[in-house]
């Protein structure tokens, strides 16, 4: 259906903002002159307003409601929040993490459908899923955004009136290949022919996703994503996505050539979402709504000079590599256009798969993250998924991995070593603390310097990888202080009264004390049992930050340490 084109009349929503006329919009037909990128002014920011000092902000994507949050949301989540958490560990009080879910779109009004429910009735109930989640989890988030509360509904609308006042928004025939599972079109390049395995019907579907797309011809806006095709290439050299194997795909995906982009629906075939302003019949495309997001927690549209204040630009965005496109390619020019500061950096992980297969409600190996909280222990949970989860590629996900992994590193790991260390100090680990470091003892042996240097160091490279998002890696660096600590001390033989068993003591006393406070961003729970089963202050703060995490920082713990089951067996280890 072509749509007259007084349908398409000037965009009037942000006037009730900005003081500015401007003239009516034009048709397809007679538009001005396509915009070039040799025509766009080269600037855009990259960081907040200079000698404005803005809280790190870090972000999940917001889910979608039309269905029940799996494992893979649970692993976006907590990878957000140990981020979010270790910035708090270095002092930043201030740093904010936003998660949420996004409300709208064709799957949304489809599968509340399919519920025979109200629309807005299915979003107000399923959304409580994901946020239960988020509290389950133990998230650290400052807030928990939906798209369908009004706040975000005026900053949509207010960012499509600045698209469209300067020139990036205009109307034309749209034909192609549309995924109402990705909520995408798709270039005829990137579908292809498919046999569904259950029914062996022939299907196109998307070759990025598998899912199944089908042709449309409707009439639309359109956003000039074509003009940012050289700026987009200039922000990739940079380190904007991370890991570096997802830029090289997004830069090869750039250099071929960017289409301009389809950014709303006729609302006869999508009523579900924000109408876009001036226009009632057409609605905003729900990523161009998705993204937005991120800007109105920050308090979008910014009073001038004041983006930073409550966090934007984004430091971190957390994402799946299954929407690397929309937050690598759609939102970077989005802002572009806008001149508004870049997020600095898209951190990118892969998926989980059972049995190396992709998760599927279809067969049915699709993990339930609250069952699985309930089972493990969130603790446990948090520290498998970052432990074992990938960045660069996907993890297979194994309840028997789950048990392996708490047995061998938690159990075996932290929790025998605790409790050897408290059996050996009969009760005076105090003294031994003490007496660590006492001139009077026998002179350090070659395994006590070698170890001594691997505690000084721990925390300088767990500070690196966390600075280079991986927090992942960084967790391993955590864990082989762990590991080399229970190797010292079996070789040690602290528990024999030798001479030197004060150094000893002292030292694994000290890794024990490091971890803990390293681990907090991972096991906030168990890493506060540790630092209370070593009796490290509690009442204050710094004794726990990371400044703390350093050999001989602190003289003051380990008074009246008694042996206690840090990570008891699990109740079912089927």
């Amino acid at each position: 259906m072509v749509l007259p084109r007084d349908h398409f009349r000037a965009l009037s929503w942000a006037s009730q903002f900005l003081a500015y006329r401007r003239p009516s919009w034009k048709c397809a037909s007679c538009r001005t002159p396509r915009i070039t990128s040799a025509a766009l002014p080269r600037r855009f920011a990259t960081s907040a307003s200079e000698g404005t000092k803005k809280p790190y902000y870090v972000t999940t994507p917001i889910f979608y409601v039309n269905a029940a949050p799996h494992v893979g949301h649970l692993y976006t989540m907590v990878i957000g929040d140990v981020v979010k958490r270790w910035r708090t560990l270095n002092g930043e009080h201030d740093a904010q993490f936003l998660t949420g879910t996004d409300e709208h779109g064709m799957k949304i009004q489809q599968a509340a459908l399919a519920a025979d429910m109200d629309t807005q009735a299915f979003c107000d109930k399923n959304y409580k899923t994901f946020e239960a989640l988020a509290k389950s989890a133990n998230l650290d988030n400052n807030y928990f955004i939906r798209t369908t509360e009004p706040a975000h509904k005026e900053a949509v609308q207010y960012f499509w009136e600045m698209l469209s006042h300067r020139g990036y928004i205009y109307t034309a025939k749209h034909e192609g290949w549309y995924s109402v599972s990705d909520e995408t079109f798709y270039p005829p390049s990137q579908v292809q022919n498919s046999l569904d395995p259950t029914t062996g019907r022939k299907r196109m579907v998307s070759v990025e996703t598998g899912k199944e797309v089908e042709w449309s011809s409707e009439t639309n806006y359109h956003f000039r994503l074509s003009a940012f095709q050289e700026r987009l290439l200039d922000l990739y050299k940079s380190d904007f996505i991370t890991p570096s194997n997802y830029a090289t795909d997004v830069v090869r995906s750039v250099s071929s050539g960017l289409q301009d982009l389809s950014i709303s629906r006729p609302k006869e075939r999508l009523n579900w979402g924000i109408p876009v302003p001036g226009d009632e019949t057409q609605t905003i495309y729900v990523w161009l709504d998705a993204l937005i997001n991120y800007l109105t927690k920050a308090g979008y549209p910014f009073p001038p000079g004041q983006e930073g204040r409550l966090g934007w630009p984004a430091n971190v965005h957390v994402v799946g590599k299954d929407i690397v496109r929309f937050h690598c390619v759609y939102w970077p020019a989005f802002l572009m256009a806008l001149d508004l500061p870049l997020p600095h950096n898209v951190l990118v992980h892969g998926h989980w798969t059972m049995n190396h297969e992709k998760m599927s409600k279809s067969t049915g190996n699709v993990v339930n993250p609250f069952f699985a909280i309930d089972r493990f222990g969130v603790d446990t949970m948090r520290f498998f998924l970052a432990y074992q989860g990938g960045f660069a590629g996907d993890s297979d996900y194994d309840n028997q991995y789950i048990i392996r992994d708490y047995k061998k590193v938690l159990q075996w790991g932290i929790g025998n070593l605790a409790s050897r260390l408290a059996g050996s100090s009969k009760g005076k680990l105090r003294t031994h603390i003490v007496n660590g470091t006492s001139d009077s003892l026998p002179p350090a042996s070659q395994d006590d310097l070698a170890y001594q240097k691997l505690i000084e160091e721990a925390p300088l490279k767990v500070a690196e990888q966390m600075e280079k998002l991986n927090p992942r890696a960084a967790l391993h660096e955590i864990i082989s202080l762990i590991e080399q600590a229970n190797k010292y001390f079996h070789a040690s033989e602290p528990w024999k009264g030798a001479e030197n068993a004060p150094r000893c003591l002292y030292l694994v006393a000290e890794s024990l004390r490091i971890t803990g406070i390293l681990l907090q961003p991972y096991m906030p729970t168990k890493a506060k049992e540790l630092l209370d089963y070593l009796c490290v202050d509690s009442t204050d703060p710094s004794s726990r930050m990371f400044s703390a995490a350093k050999l001989n920082s602190d003289p003051n713990y380990g008074e009246g340490v008694r042996k206690t089951v840090l990570f008891p067996p699990l109740i079912s280890e089927e």
